[in-house]
């Protein structure tokens, strides 16, 4: 665990654990990071610069809720400006986010992995110590790469407010 540890700030079926990283709260700048992507290339923040980015952080593709929030992702990207792009992120391996993104027909969302270090998690203040995945989160960052919306779901095994987040989208587009 690391010293930035926030335990409690998260429940899974009501029993606490620990997140480490510090929160990001909206108006904070964007933190880059480097994800792997289904090829096994890196990606960055940088690497859609100037676009508006929904990145919808998920424990993991194979469960319920991360499925439906990613499907719900994917079929509102068929209708958003073209300057937005959608990240799923999670800490499955690139090769089972790619298998799931094909059986589950995901063509309008980029799944990224921070398996490799949850140098992702860290950054954004998602990563579960107890468990090595992510908590389930939603962050909007502009063009500018600030921070225009920031859900941390407080529980796993609830949905994130899907309402808001493209709300958020929609008033910087």
């Amino acid at each position: 665990m690391s010293n930035q540890g926030r335990h409690g700030a998260v429940t899974f079926k009501g029993n606490p654990l620990t997140v480490n990283g510090e929160q990001l709260s909206v108006g904070d700048q964007a933190p880059d990071f480097t994800l792997i992507g289904n090829d096994l290339s890196p990606v960055s923040l940088g690497d859609s610069a100037g676009k508006v980015r929904l990145i919808s952080v998920v424990p993991s593709l194979d469960t319920g809720i991360c499925d439906a929030q990613t499907r719900r992702f994917n079929e509102e990207a068929g209708s958003m400006a073209e300057n937005v792009i959608v990240l799923t992120v999670s800490a499955d391996l690139p090769f089972a986010q790619s298998r799931w993104c094909g059986a589950a027909g995901i063509d309008k969302v980029t799944t990224l992995s921070d398996h490799k270090d949850m140098n992702f998690g860290q950054a954004y203040g998602t990563h579960i110590d107890e468990l090595r995945v992510e908590q389930r989160a939603i962050f909007v960052v502009d063009g500018d790469d600030k921070v225009r919306y920031a859900e941390y779901v407080p529980e796993i095994a609830q949905h994130p407010d899907y309402e808001a987040a493209l709300e958020a989208v929609k008033a910087i587009v």
